[in-house]
């Protein structure tokens, strides 16, 4: 646990100079859970309360198609805040799921903590929209890498991008991020002799 103490403190210090007096007082408004695969950090239809940051394991957000198929959007990795921003940020309802791809442990700041603590260290909200906004902008510019390829190079730009997903989340999962079926996903895994 301390190692994550830690952990964390050490990224928001590559952002942000935060004094240890500081982030004493962060640790005070946040707390660790543990999860397993498949866990529920926030159901679709209900308003997102919470910010997670990824200390180990991979989240993922998901949605539901018109077909009532799981859709992957997004994977969120370690050292990586996570929300349904739109949702956390105006209290509406969620149009996403936030599920764990693989046993995970996050730090977890429900809103009200987190708007106390934005009261007390003004410039550790600036911190948080600012790293908040620029993992939006990652996200969105790696869903972008792969929009309108084909379906092999959309798996070759995947896997060149995050060899370490493919190691720890299923097929299945990788599948619905390419937007393809699991049968497919096999077929091009076959014929590229993985």
């Amino acid at each position: 646990m301390k190692k994550d103490i830690q952990t964390f403190h050490q990224f928001l210090n590559s952002i942000g100079e935060i004094s240890t007096q500081d982030f004493d007082l962060i640790c005070q408004y946040m707390e660790i859970k543990e999860m397993g695969v498949g866990t529920i950090l926030l159901q679709e239809g209900k308003i997102a309360k919470d910010l997670f940051f990824v200390l180990d394991g991979i989240l993922k957000i998901v949605s539901t198609n018109e077909k009532g198929n799981e859709v992957i959007h997004f994977f969120i990795k370690e050292n990586k805040f996570c929300t349904i921003l739109y949702s956390f940020t105006d209290e509406v309802i969620s149009r996403e799921e936030i599920i764990a791809a693989t046993s995970a442990r996050v730090l977890v700041f429900s809103r009200k903590n987190l708007n106390e603590l934005f009261e007390k260290l003004p410039h550790f909200k600036n911190l948080i929209e600012n790293i908040t906004q620029k993992t939006l902008m990652e996200k969105i510019k790696a869903r972008n890498h792969l929009m309108g390829e084909e379906a092999t190079i959309r798996y070759h730009k995947f896997i060149s991008n995050h060899p370490d997903l493919m190691l720890k989340v299923p097929l299945s999962d990788v599948a619905s991020y390419l937007g393809i079926t699991q049968q497919s996903l096999s077929r091009i895994r076959k014929n590229i002799n993985f």
